[in-house]
């Protein structure tokens, strides 16, 4: 298994990269529809738009996104393990990188149990809390990134 992994390397990094995409659009929209749906009022036409719009975007887009993104990342790992070894999961850069994605991961899971309170109109967040909040998968994308990317150059 780990050398098809291995020779089939950047397909698999194409693909995680695809699901990364995916992920981080839905993370970054799904909080702009809270800052509009904190502004509905409970039991209009909008607020059940909104309703909607949030749960299909959980369920169809974010959700299958991260499960792919994870899977991706795993499978990369593994390859990365035979060609490498495991020591590279104990680099700054690498260390780095899995804070990051736990913190997204947390995100989301946040970010779920908030659609679920907008669901039963018991939300309490006001419109600023998801303003200021909405870019912070960006931040931890341009973390994850550059970590992977530079390596904090130490090769």
């Amino acid at each position: 298994m780990t050398d098809w992994l291995v020779a089939h390397f950047n397909l698999i990094r194409g693909l995680h990269i695809i699901s990364v995409i995916a992920w981080m659009a839905g993370m970054l929209y799904l909080p702009r529809l809270y800052v509009y749906h904190s502004k509905a009022t409970a039991g209009s036409e909008l607020d059940e738009t909104f309703k909607v719009m949030e749960l299909k975007l959980l369920r169809i887009i974010i959700n299958p996104a991260m499960i792919l993104t994870v899977t991706f990342g795993l499978l990369l790992i593994m390859a990365d393990s035979r060609i490498r070894g495991w020591d590279f999961l104990t680099t700054p850069w690498m260390l780095t990188k899995l804070a990051g994605i736990l913190f997204l991961v947390s995100w989301h899971g946040f970010l779920a149990g908030a659609r679920k309170r907008f669901a039963t109109n018991s939300n309490t967040r006001p419109e600023t809390f998801w303003r200021m909040t909405n870019e912070l998968p960006f931040l931890a994308a341009v973390v994850i990134v550059l970590s992977v990317t530079t390596k904090f150059l130490d090769h």
